[in-house]
């Protein structure tokens, strides 16, 4: 009879314990759904473009539409000429009439090109490397914005902002000039440290040439040409022509200097070469 009580106590014990548990389990999910009746339901939003207050009853969007009251940005075309080294051509960048500014600009304060010279160089020993002559001109100094309007639309074209430029390099070549192979960007090891580093050049050509001056790659293809010399024109040659653009990548986008990005100018051999070189750099520059 103990036995019998003791395991009858056991069974009331577990049946009000289970009792217990659901009586508290329904008074919570009561409770919840009692307070819950006046929270709102929140919904996930669709991510869109909201409108701001402005002035009195004006809204505008919060990224209008740009305007820059120039159709030709709206549209460049271009043609990939080489992945190996990256080079791109626009043609007709430029109008006749933009490229002639340009020229007559230059014409005023024309000098010998010079070069940056590596650890152990000297004038005299790197005399007959570049050949030109050329100035330097800032966008600011010209009242007619032809610079400025040819600077938006190489910040178009490559992604990187206007204050990234440096002043345009307006160089002119006669018969017989040339620029061996050279980068534009500047290696530490042989410069020493940078405070800024050259990612891209455009070059802008103002004239036609009749014979010779194309700028040129040595590395066709990302494959150096048997038996190349500096001094040579051989490889990836680009002829100038009036109102057209050369862009091409001195930079890997991890930051290393291209290898294949090695060029140079071929000798005017007929009539004269005149170009506008922007270089472009990773950080601001100042006029």
């Amino acid at each position: 009879m103990k036995g019998k009580s003791k395991s009858s106590k056991r069974n009331l014990g577990l049946a009000t314990t289970l009792f217990l548990c659901s009586l508290a389990f329904l008074a919570g999910l009561f409770t919840s759904t009692f307070f819950s009746q006046d929270v709102p339901i929140i919904k996930p939003k669709l991510r869109k473009l909201e409108v701001v207050h402005v002035e009195g009853d004006k809204y505008r969007d919060l990224m209008p539409i740009g305007e820059t009251g120039e159709s030709s940005i709206d549209s460049i075309p271009f043609q990939v000429l080489s992945w190996k080294p990256r080079a791109y051509y626009f043609p007709d960048f430029a109008t006749a009439e933009q490229c002639e500014h340009i020229i007559g600009m230059a014409k005023l304060n024309l000098k010998p090109s010079t070069l940056a010279l590596r650890k152990g160089e000297t004038e005299e020993s790197t005399k007959g490397t570049r050949t030109s002559s050329g100035t330097f001109i800032s966008a600011s100094e010209d009242e007619s914005r032809t610079l400025d309007l040819i600077e938006k639309k190489i910040a178009k074209v490559t992604s990187i902002p206007q204050s990234h430029g440096e002043a345009f390099n307006v160089l002119r070549y006669e018969i017989g000039q040339k620029y061996d192979s050279h980068y534009d960007a500047f290696n530490p090891a042989e410069y020493g440290p940078q405070s800024s580093q050259r990612v891209a050049s455009f070059l802008l050509y103002l004239s036609d040439v009749e014979e010779g001056g194309e700028t040129m790659f040595p590395f066709e293809n990302g494959m150096s040409v048997e038996g190349y010399d500096y001094r040579q024109c051989v490889g990836l040659k680009v002829k100038p022509r009036r109102g057209d653009g050369l862009l091409f990548y001195s930079l890997f986008l991890n930051g290393t200097i291209d290898p294949t990005s090695l060029h140079g100018s071929c000798p005017v051999i007929k009539g004269e070469k005149w170009v506008a070189t922007k270089w472009i750099r990773d950080q601001q520059q100042f006029d």
